[in-house]
């Protein structure tokens, strides 16, 4: 074929690339739910812990400390950022001290007297409300004159000034300036946001919001804004995640580059080899967008990751292509292997698909399209742009000499006993915990954060991100009222230190039973203008002053009681929505909790309510479901070896030859595990996809070893191909296994740890009389 048609067939397969990859661009959504690779809830537990993880109170709070400046300009830009972000639809609240009233007068001032616990130790009798109006006497020569003066007339018992401070939290800072101070010296806020934590293209665009009104408030540039909770960590993670794999990525690139051009002395294989990755890749995100209609942001870094096999398929032809001989020739005489290769690790791949969890479900998908792809491309269509050799890499220099090395290094029959047992034993009684389960060990965020994060949690009293008190029952109104009953319970956990604080769904929103209770407790306009009369006698108030607080009596005497979705469509309903749920054919009501500090206590609470309230440890649960997690995905791993064993088997016909094959493919995963328990590291889910991967590699590495020819020269070209797949694997893994990140050092460690022991092996448990030529 002449040169300039296999440039035509070069740019038609390009545009052709393009072209799909665009349309499918248009139609695929990349979503950022980290809910996609947590494995489907079996309990309600289960359930209610990936509900809470994404959208509990606790997962979508921000904690803020702004500092560097004097005290009444800090005051100010609390003050400025609170009532700027009250008017960002991004947060549900936000608080820093002051008590907006603004937000209970908008929907709930005329519910205040059901919902308030005034009536319930009192009447608004003359005797009541005269020590009510001295007070505000008093008051209205205090600070707090301004603020109340305003409310007075309707409200002489600042039952909505009681209200906003009952749903404060039950600890907070000291006051400076009306706005809440740290110990040392910081104004804080707590922000809620609408998002889901689980969110973080969300949490980002919240954050970047909240960020830019800082930046604009006058003086902010004097000052710093720290920014805490598990929103920030998540969107810092991924920030400080991708920004690590872009830089080893352009590492990467660059070496291999140059690893090509110094092992083929040519531009063709850089400007070639890229095709059937591209078009493995652009025929995966096809299959997401049909299958899944989304593909999550880790599958797509994943995937390119694990796709990364294919990379070898055109590398491999590069290096067998021989002077005077159609690329297609050599093509079809490695087809049968590198087929071999694309269906065992394909095979391998289907575990992630039986695991049942989306995620990796769509890391199946893509994969296992993509590596067909690009291996039917690598049959079909890479003859058609790639010329015959005019160099045989057979004659690379050095390459004679390594492989009379490598033939001739001793092969004991007991060495793979001896590794094997010797393995068994350090994996079994290395030091440290065998599997990890905390998922926060993973985390990239520095301790130092983690330890700020800690601080201002428990100057704010913000919730506990580790607890949950579950109550039970058939209705939301079910819900209230074993609320309110045990709240004295709560209240004397709190006096036994055993918690530092709680918040319950009805210290929102009282049962109807109460509210109805407390209706019937108000005076008529009479009665209630009877005692007004006798309470004002001595007092400086005029006659009349208050008639607005009797008509808004009269009114609350009328009214039905305030039900659970007429609450949250309030100013600060978000908080109960978030507390209230329902759940299958119940409702499920979820306390806060700061500052746990027994947690054995709340048992004699899970007796008393028979089993209806109990505390849900979101640790403990995250724990048990990574577990269960882990066993179904090594199950399906053991069935998928076992297929692929078959496999193997049937391809090279017989089991002795597939020995070769499967034997240092097993060796080698074990002695990767030997390095990783004996220097105390706990394996994860992404050591287990990183050992599928380098078990992949491996295969190659193997299949090519144990593949007689009969020709020296062409064992030589085998050598070159290894060496140079070898080489680009330990190239981009070892870049990785460097990585601050603890998921990316582990995929780096783990694959170029493989990497390295897979090749040593297949050379060293390849046939010897293979290798020295004894045929």
């Amino acid at each position: 074929m002449m040169r300039g048609a296999r440039v035509a067939i070069w740019f038609v397969w390009l545009a052709l690339i393009a072209a799909v990859g665009w349309g499918v661009a248009r139609h695929l959504q990349i979503s950022s739910d980290l809910r996609d690779f947590v494995p489907p809830a079996r309990t309600a537990d289960q359930k209610l812990l990936l509900d809470e993880i994404g959208k509990g109170p606790g997962s979508r709070l921000l904690l803020l400390a702004i500092s560097g400046a004097p005290q009444d300009r800090l005051a100010a830009l609390s003050r400025g950022l609170q009532d700027a972000l009250s008017h960002e639809r991004a947060f549900a609240q936000v608080a820093n001290g002051g008590n907006d009233l603004a937000e209970i007068a908008s929907d709930l001032l005329p519910y205040r007297y059901l919902l308030s616990s005034t009536l319930d130790a009192h009447r608004f009798d003359a005797a009541y409300l005269h020590a009510q109006l001295q007070q505000r006497v008093e008051d209205l020569s205090s600070p707090a004159a301004s603020m109340l003066e305003p409310w007075l007339k309707r409200d002489p018992t600042l039952e909505t000034l009681k209200l906003a401070q009952s749903w404060a939290p039950a600890r907070q800072p000291k006051l400076v300036d009306g706005v809440w101070f740290s110990d040392r010296g910081e104004a804080l806020l707590v922000a809620e946001t609408r998002a889901a934590g689980f969110d973080p293209g969300a949490q980002a665009a919240a954050i970047a919001s909240l960020q830019k009104h800082f930046a604009s408030l006058p003086g902010a540039a004097q000052a710093q804004l720290v920014i805490s909770g598990p929103g920030w960590f998540g969107v810092e993670a991924s920030r400080t995640t991708r920004a690590e794999a872009d830089r080893f990525g352009a590492i990467t690139t660059i070496g291999f580059v140059l690893m090509l051009l110094l092992a083929y002395r040519s531009a063709v294989p850089i400007v070639v080899t890229a095709l059937p990755l591209l078009s493995g890749a652009v025929v995966g995100f096809a299959l997401l967008a049909l299958i899944f209609g989304h593909a999550h942001g880790i599958t797509v870094a994943f995937g390119f990751t694990l796709l990364g096999v294919a990379q070898e398929y055109p590398l491999r032809v590069f290096s067998h292509r021989r002077i005077g001989i159609e690329t297609s020739q050599c093509v079809r005489e490695l087809w049968p292997l590198l087929a071999t290769a694309i269906v065992s690790v394909c095979i391998a791949y289907l575990a992630f698909f039986a695991s049942g969890v989306a995620g990796l479900q769509q890391l199946a998908v893509f994969t296992i399209g993509g590596l067909v792809v690009a291996g039917v491309c690598t049959r079909w269509l890479l003859p058609l742009i790639v010329p015959p050799a005019t160099r045989d890499m057979a004659a690379t220099p050095g390459l004679a000499r390594a492989w009379h090395f490598l033939a001739h290094l001793p092969r004991p029959r007991w060495v793979p006993w001896l590794v094997a047992v010797a393995g068994v034993l350090v994996v079994a009684f290395a030091p440290g915990k065998f599997w990890q389960n905390d998922l926060s060990a993973l985390t990239p965020i520095p301790k130092a954060e983690l330890q700020r994060d800690a601080r201002l949690r428990a100057e704010l009293g913000a919730p506990d991100v580790r607890y949950l008190l579950v109550l039970h029952a058939p209705t939301s109104e079910g819900v209230l009222a074993l609320s309110e009953r045990i709240a004295p319970q709560m209240r004397q956990l709190v006096a036994n230190h055993a918690v530092d604080g709680f918040e319950l769904p009805s210290g929102f929103l009282p049962s109807a039973a109460t509210q109805i209770a407390r209706r019937a407790k108000l005076p008529d306009a009479a009665q209630l203008q009877a005692a007004l009369q006798q309470a004002m006698e001595g007092l400086p108030f005029r006659a009349g002053v208050f008639a607005p607080f009797v008509a808004d009596v009269e009114a609350a005497r009328k009214l039905p009681p305030l039900t659970p979705e007429q609450f949250e469509r309030s100013p600060v309903g978000a908080r109960l929505a978030s507390m209230l749920v329902q759940q299958g054919d119940g409702w499920v009501g979820l306390g806060t909790l700061s500052g746990v500090n027994d947690s054995a206590a709340f048992d004699a609470l899970t007796k008393t309510t028979g089993g209806a309230v109990h505390l849900l440890d979101l640790k403990g649960s995250t724990e048990s479901l990574v577990e269960a997690y882990r066993h179904r995905i090594l199950i399906a791993l053991g069935i998928a070896a076992l297929l692929l064993c078959i496999a193997v088997t049937l391809a090279l016909r017989g089991p002795r030859r597939a020995l070769h094959v499967l034997g240092p493919m097993t060796l080698a995963t074990l002695l990767v595990l030997v390095v990783l328990r004996a220097c105390g590291i706990s394996l994860s889910l992404f050591h287990l996809v990183s050992l599928t991967l380098a078990a992949g590699l491996g295969l190659h590495y193997a299949l090519f070893f144990e593949r007689r020819t009969g020709d020296e020269r062409e064992d030589l070209r085998t050598l070159h191909a290894t060496l140079v797949c070898v080489a680009s694997a330990l190239l981009v893994f070892g870049v990785l296994a460097l990585s601050s990140v603890p998921v990316l050092r582990a995929i780096g460690l783990t694959v170029a740890l493989g990497v390295a022991f897979h090749f040593t092996l297949s050379v060293l448990m390849a046939p010897a009389e293979h290798l020295r030529g004894e045929r």
